[in-house]
């Protein structure tokens, strides 16, 4: 018999509390402060109700789980099963990565922290990569180990309907998001490895779409052997208008004919950052 392992994963990857009831993985909401009240990611606040506060100016600020909420969860976990793989949203975007792994030090090694930089549909593919990987029977490490190998095999790109947010959040300055709304571009982001960087910015929607499609086959080409449905995955995220994603797929699927697209909103973790109307377009290598 191999060991029981939990996988342990938090709300940035999508999933939602009954999707991992269904799936057999944990999932650590994230909490939220609005105007200084508390509230956790799909347990006392929906995306409905995130983007109605949103949408009043509400002061939203994310925040990581507490310390408290992590080792509950772990100590609870380690009663029925011997090891667990935490997979945390990317340390380049928060620091509840950094602290689970101070935490999993006084696990004996029961506990294994993945520090392997993703986030959203690439975050979820790679807590569906460990189940796969206990089939196989991996421990714990070894699976750790050949997540964070495996971490540059995915890309993101997003792109916003608008800077207000990020400009909102300090996380560009106002001098570009200002032009960005005089010229009323609609900026593509990238998140490769740990970073959120400008890509592109393109002048019209439909432009922005196609700017994100063809780096995603650029990077399927150059960097994960080929555009083929057999060894990668294809995902779209959004923010709040599943219609436009909708439409989106559709576009996708003419261009990736073949493609079993996975499509999420995007978590609310990033969502306060960038705003409602988002699209984004991802890959992730099968393993």
């Amino acid at each position: 018999m191999g060991k029981k392992i939990a996988v342990v994963t938090d709300s940035n990857s999508g999933i939602t509390q009954s999707q991992a009831k269904e799936m057999g993985l944990y999932v650590l909401p994230m909490p939220f402060m609005i105007n200084e009240e508390t509230f956790f990611e799909d347990i006392t606040l929906t995306q409905e109700q995130f983007y109605e506060r949103l949408a009043e100016n509400a002061d939203v600020i994310t925040s990581q789980p507490s310390p408290e909420a992590v080792m509950n969860l772990w100590d609870e976990l380690l009663k029925t099963h011997d090891e667990i793989v935490h997979i945390p949203m990317s340390s380049g975007l928060s620091g509840s990565c950094q602290s689970a792994r101070m935490l999993s030090e006084n696990y004996d090694g029961r506990v294994q922290v993945v520090n392997n930089q993703r986030i959203s549909v690439t975050q979820r593919q790679s807590a569906l990569d460990a189940l796969v990987l206990i089939e196989r029977g991996m421990d714990a490490a070894a699976i750790r180990e050949f997540l964070e190998e495996d971490k540059f095999n995915s890309s993101i790109y997003i792109m916003l309907d608008t800077l207000y947010y990020l400009k909102k959040g300090g996380r560009i300055t106002p001098a570009a998001a200002a032009l960005g709304t005089i010229l009323r571009l609609k900026p593509v982001l990238q998140i490769q490895g740990e970073k959120l960087d400008a890509f592109a910015k393109a002048r019209t929607v439909s432009q922005g779409k196609t700017i994100m499609m063809n780096a995603i086959k650029a990077d399927m080409e150059k960097r994960f052997g080929g555009v083929s449905a057999d060894k990668i995955w294809l995902q779209i995220a959004y923010t709040y208008d599943r219609e436009a994603a909708e439409q989106f797929k559709e576009q996708v699927l003419q261009v990736f004919p073949g493609f079993d697209v996975h499509m999420d909103p995007l978590s609310l973790s990033i969502a306060c950052h960038i705003g409602p109307g988002s699209l984004a377009l991802a890959c992730s290598k099968k393993i």
